[in-house]
């Protein structure tokens, strides 16, 4: 298979949304690590979890597997790859745009690792997160969990508004 099929295989793997963050693609989330073809015509698509234990992975795989197939590439093989662990740094500047449009905050910028395990935050976040709604920083953490354990409950003082906050890693 040639440029032009991976260009496409690529494109179509780009466009397949979250299943917990819809408003997403797996591209603007950063989870898609690589799409390629192999010499036997074999789409391999390489997924990063958010985190270990994402429930959303099979989601991920099934819906990949599914659009790919439906654009024409008959063998799907979705790999999952662990290192370098995902960050929400790698939500791109269109996905995090995307976020606060739907009414979510962004992440702030994660931690930098320094060796070792990911520093993951377990303690409420210190400093104020801006609403989505209004822009303010008169907001508080109402809730460590939402939807689901990657996102928070948040509600602006100023507008009123409750929102949710995804976390960064």
């Amino acid at each position: 298979m040639g440029e032009l099929a991976t260009r496409r295989a690529r494109q179509t793997a780009e466009l397949v949304p979250d299943p917990e963050l819809p408003m997403l693609t797996l591209a603007d989330l950063g989870v898609l690590r690589d799409v390629d073809i192999t010499s036997d015509g074999t789409v391999v698509a390489d997924l990063t979890p958010t985190y270990s234990g994402c429930p959303a992975m099979a989601e991920m795989r099934a819906d990949l597997t599914a659009r790919l197939r439906e654009a024409g590439f008959e063998r799907v093989e979705i790999r999952t790859v662990l290192s370098p662990p995902w960050t929400t740094d790698w939500i791109t500047p269109e996905g995090r745009r995307k976020l606060a449009e739907a009414g979510l905050a962004p992440p702030r910028s994660a931690p930098v690792p320094t060796g070792g395990p990911v520093p993951l935050q377990l303690l409420a976040t210190r400093s104020a997160v801006p609403c989505p709604q209004c822009g303010s920083t008169d907001t508080r953490e109402t809730s460590r969990f939402s939807a689901t354990s990657c996102k928070a409950l948040w509600r602006c003082g100023a507008c009123l508004e409750p929102f949710e906050y995804v976390k960064e890693i």
